[in-house]
């Protein structure tokens, strides 16, 4: 058949077993690209990294931002330090003096460190003095364009915090740039956490799955790997488009998920074939032949997901798509070659350091175990642990129609959550109170507006002193002054040539805010458009919040693009691999639930509160823009790991009996524990990642467990054994007009040793 042709050109079992049989060429070439991404990563990710996000179109704000950038020239990097004094106010000559000596010590670092740093005392602005005249700011532009800004603010930075407590005063620093440094700070110690954590469970439960120490650190090992090797094509990738700081936690995060779960398949199932009294290369090709198959089929469907998130054009979904499709990539790479060779170098040693065994010596008691091979610990060939699996399976399909009900209902009430989901953006406001622009923004909130540090800026392209221009302009103004969300009517300045102006209007609250954006939506809307009636001009709104808002208007108008691109391809692989259109449909649908189930739950815990505090999350008015696009691409990709696995071994044992309800008890017994142990594994990745500061990360890794743990058990136990017990045979029901599609079943039949491989064994 076609099918078969496809898939036999992939020829994994060869590429395992030339890996297997070479393990040491192997394991050099990884040792070589592994080199290879350290020293991409100590010299070139830096750079490749940035904390702000930009768009790969032009929406208004860019078309307003490139306006400015034509008038004021290229963008800068502002910084507001704060001094507060308890007991002096600014009319105090010992504080003015103070402020003066400070602001002197900012511009001593240097004109290519600062251009400019400007006291109440030299330009008597009232908006740089706080209500109760006890703290003063001092604006600061850094010199040259945003990444030499970028690279010097630490210099700022450390002259600021020098400066705290010295003769009792308080001084504080936030900006763009500070709070952009305190961002990426905290998310590489969320990476650690995350490491630590997902880690050391996974390697628990690896060893309970394994019962062996060699075994669960193999899988280990590999996704480790991955990681790294992704991380250096990351930095290189970034040398040609900029790259949101977020990838990095994304690839470690999915690294260690995938890499994991990628090497405890084929791992498993070659300690399977051992047992069963295959040769070791033998063994390491019949793996390769099935799980490694699913391996691929699985990697590939999340890389086929990740990429619908090209769709959007923005560099936030590009650095979530890039990182999440080189890791996995590189992940399946591994499974396919360097696990390979560890298996051909290690044999069964793989089942050595077995702790049950060693404290049973220990005890001087005899061990009775077999020597570990195709024992996997949580169900995996032990038959007595079958009996919970086979209960389970013939009570859901005893009463199907009971099940499915029981299942449904309480996923379908947790999903109805998800239309109260409100998507916004994290600012200063979410920084944990450990990070020292937490308190600076705090008193900016409390004694000035942050809105100053990122005012909106009204542009109007044309002659502002044409007398109908003129007096829309007065109109815009006198609006925004009469609106309590802005801080007067604003700063108008206007070009040289006189073709060109900008009014800057203050925000009183942070441009992160519903509020904010709301202000601007209404700026927009109603102020500019009514103002501006019957002009010759054309008006712009740009600024930090409404670059939110564009951001905001563009997944909402990309989304439905990018769920048709990742249901209907992923409908296409599933349709061919199981040659169903039953089976396709039942899982997205199936798929579908559970993501719909994890949106409402991460609305109930981190906008409603609903157990927030009792697992340590920050509630919050807003879930990240980003998020349910990601999640559902990621989500998507990652439960077909679960679901091809199952449904490939009901389809085969199908196959050989045609018995519908002993195929689906076979299938879920057989793969009870590995699936158990891999999705206890992934929530226990993405809890750790959850464990960290920034809520974006607590709302990424609590999504991406609950949704593995409803596709591992709901999902899994009682709605795919209820719905195929009602569809019976119709479960594989193709249409005759479709019976020309490549089969690319994962399941292959038993490889053929090849002659070559034979003559290496007899030698």
């Amino acid at each position: 058949m076609l099918g078969e042709r496809i898939m036999s050109k992939l020829k994994l079992e060869s590429i395992a077993r030339t890996a297997a049989l070479h393990p040491w060429r192997t394991m050099g070439g990884w040792l070589l690209v592994l080199v290879a991404a350290l020293v991409l990563n100590a010299t070139l990710l830096g750079d490749a990294l940035t904390a702000t996000g930009n768009f790969t179109d032009e929406p208004e704000s860019l078309q307003a931002a490139a306006l400015v950038e034509e008038m004021r020239g290229p963008d800068q990097v502002s910084e507001l330090v704060i001094v507060r004094s308890e007991e002096l106010t600014v009319d105090d000559a010992a504080f003015a003096d103070h402020v003066e000596g400070l602001a002197g010590e900012i511009i001593a670092l240097g004109t290519d460190v600062v251009q400019s740093a400007i006291t109440f005392t030299q330009v008597p602005d009232p908006s740089l003095v706080s209500a109760d005249r006890h703290a003063t700011l001092i604006p600061v532009v850094l010199a040259g364009d945003v990444d030499q800004a970028l690279a010097n603010v630490d210099l700022l930075i450390e002259k600021a915090r020098g400066a705290d407590g010295e003769g009792g005063y308080q001084v504080l620093m936030a900006g763009g740039a500070s709070i952009g440094e305190d961002f990426m700070k905290i998310a590489k110690q969320d990476a650690i956490t995350g490491e630590s954590v997902g880690v050391g469970v996974a390697l628990l439960i690896l060893v309970a799955v394994f019962g062996a120490l060699i075994a669960a650190a193999v899988p280990v090992l590999l996704a480790g790997i991955s990681v790294v090797v992704a991380l250096g094509l990351t930095a290189l990738v970034g040398q040609k488009w900029d790259l949101a700081f977020t990838v990095t936690n994304v690839i470690t995060m999915m690294g260690l998920a995938v890499g994991i779960d990628y090497s405890l398949f084929v791992l498993s199932r070659f300690k399977e074939e051992r047992g069963k009294g295959l040769e070791k290369f033998e063994a390491v090709a019949r793996a390769q032949a099935t799980a490694g198959r699913a391996v691929l089929f699985s990697g590939m469907t999340v890389i086929v997901a990740m990429s619908g998130l090209f769709i959007m054009p923005s560099t936030v979904f590009r650095s979530l798509a890039i990182g999440s499709v080189l890791v996995v990539a590189v992940a399946i790479v591994a499974s396919m070659t360097l696990l390979p060779a560890f298996l051909g170098l290690l044999g069964d040693r793989i089942n050595a350091l077995q702790p049950a065994r060693l404290v049973r010596r220990l005890l001087g008691r005899r061990a009775h175990s077999h020597d570990g091979v195709g024992d996997t610990g949580l169900g995996l060939g032990a038959r007595e642990r079958h009996g919970f699996w086979d209960r389970v399976t013939h009570a859901v399909m005893a009463r199907p129609v009971v099940s499915l009900a029981l299942a449904v209902i309480p996923l379908l009430v947790a999903a109805s959550f998800y239309f109260q989901l409100n998507p916004g953006t994290s600012g200063a406001s979410t920084l944990p109170d450990s990070a020292p622009t937490k308190a600076a923004f705090d008193m900016l909130e409390r004694d000035f507006s942050f809105g100053q540090m990122a005012p909106v800026e009204v542009v109007i392209d044309g002659d502002p002193t044409e007398p109908a221009t003129a007096a829309a302009i007065e109109e815009v103004q006198r609006s925004a002054a009469a609106d309590a969300t802005f801080a007067g009517p604003g700063q108008l300045e206007i070009s040289e040539d006189g073709d060109l102006a900008v009014l800057d209007l203050a925000l009183m609250m942070d441009p992160n805010s519903q509020r904010a954006e709301d202000a601007v939506r209404g700026l927009r809307s109603e102020y500019v458009t009514a103002a501006f009636a019957g002009t010759q001009v054309d008006v712009l709104v740009g600024g930090e919040t409404a670059l939110n808002v564009d951001f905001f208007a563009t997944v909402n108008t990309y989304t439905p693009w990018v769920f048709a691109f990742v249901l209907g391809l992923s409908f296409v692989l599933l349709m061919m691999v199981f040659r169903s259109l039953v089976v396709p449909i039942k899982a997205i649908l199936m798929n579908l639930l559970s993501v719909g189930a994890a949106y409402g739950l991460l609305v109930l815990v981190f906008q409603k509160g609903v157990g927030a505090d009792l697992l340590g999350f920050q509630q919050t008015p807003r879930i990240e823009a980003w998020l349910p696009i990601f999640l559902f691409s990621i989500l998507f990709g990652l439960s077909m790991d679960y679901h091809v696995l199952l449904l490939s071994r009901i389809r085969e044992r199908y196959d050989e009996t045609g018995n519908n309800t002993e195929s689906v008890a076979f299938g879920l017994r057989s793969t009870a524990g590995l699936i158990t142990g891999a999705a206890v594994i992934m929530v226990a990745v993405f809890g750790g990642f959850a464990a960290g500061d920034l809520v974006m990360f607590q709302q990424m890794g609590f999504g991406l467990a609950v949704a593995v743990l409803l596709d591992a058990t709901i999902v899994r136990s009682v709605l795919v054994p209820a719905t195929m017990k009602l569809l019976g045979s119709a479960n594989w029901w193709l249409p005759r007009p479709l019976k020309w599609l490549p089969d690319l079943r994962v399941e292959a039949q038993e490889p053929r040793l090849e002659p070559a491989y034979v003559q290496e064994q007899r030698r």
